[in-house]
């Protein structure tokens, strides 16, 4: 992000709609929304075949110019989508990481009745497993010293949860499942987990990662060959994922199972109170309201 400073921060943002541009439709002042902020340059082949988060020109609100820490926000409306009829402006925040898990578990082909290992509770990770059970699968959710988040996982309804600070990642998998995985989503960022997750997948098994790695890994192809498993990557979402996920959110009872990945609420002015606390993994999400005391 430093090339780009200074800009203000927030890429997930809803909001209500205030002013609006020359020649805008389909929209109107009052309207509650939200914003995918990928933004692509609009005429490479990426942006052409309608998948802008693959423009190597692309910008992003709150990651390369001015995004939703603040009173108001510039977006396209091409990039605005209106939050459905009970929707919470508060929920509606939740969207972009929603649509974030709506993708990796496109990738990774999640099917009804399959067995799934996602690895890392973290935001990410707890919406992954939430979305993979919504679809049927049968969720396994991984974390390490990770009581407060597998906590939330619970009140999420998710209902295998285990920490392997107690216990072997083998035999959480056998204790749930009684064979291997069908499919493993790591969403850890912590490169060991790759190892850790293969060594559970079935033969044709899929292993998506969605993780972001600082450290490069070491894949034992020979194994990885003639298991006939599947290497994929999973990163940002696509256009595609937002309707599917409001569609979700409309629904009074996925919002319920949903609520508690907002920990806390904050005034924009303690940010950095709250960043702190993300940083110490004392929450999951924490939700701040520009213009509170």
């Amino acid at each position: 992000m430093a090339p780009y400073m200074p800009f203000t921060l927030g890429h997930e943002f809803s909001g209500v709609v205030t002013a609006l541009g020359e020649g805008v439709t389909g929209f109107a002042l009052g309207d509650a929304v939200t914003a995918w902020p990928t933004i692509g340059c609009g005429r490479c082949r990426a942006c052409r075949e309608g998948r802008s988060q693959d423009c190597q020109a692309r910008r992003i609100l709150g990651l390369h110019c001015d995004g939703g820490f603040s009173s108001a926000v510039l977006a396209p409306a091409g990039n605005c989508f209106r939050l459905p009829q009970g929707v919470p402006v508060e929920m509606g925040a939740l969207t972009e990481p929603l649509t974030i898990a709506w993708n990796a578990v496109e990738v990774a082909g999640v099917q009804p009745g399959e067995a799934v290992l996602v690895l890392g509770p973290g935001p990410i990770g707890l919406a992954i497993a939430w979305m993979a059970q919504h679809r049927g699968a049968r969720v396994l959710l991984a974390g390490f010293n990770d009581k407060l988040r597998l906590d939330c996982a619970a009140r999420m309804g998710l209902r295998n949860l285990v920490d392997l600070a107690s216990t072997s990642l083998a035999a959480a998998v056998q204790a749930v499942f009684g064979e291997k995985v069908d499919r493993v989503i790591e969403a850890t960022g912590v490169t060991a987990s790759i190892a850790d997750g293969l060594s559970v997948l079935r033969s044709s098994g899929v292993f998506t990662i969605a993780g972001i790695h600082a450290a490069p890994f070491s894949l034992p192809v020979t194994a990885f060959v003639r298991n006939k498993q599947q290497l994929r990557a999973a990163h940002d979402t696509t256009r595609a994922a937002w309707p599917g996920v409001l569609a979700l959110l409309a629904e009074p009872a996925h919002r319920a199972e949903l609520a508690p990945m907002i920990s806390a609420e904050l005034p924009l002015s303690a940010a950095l109170e709250g960043f702190e606390t993300a940083r110490q993994r004392g929450a999951i999400k924490i939700l701040l309201r520009p213009g509170d005391a």
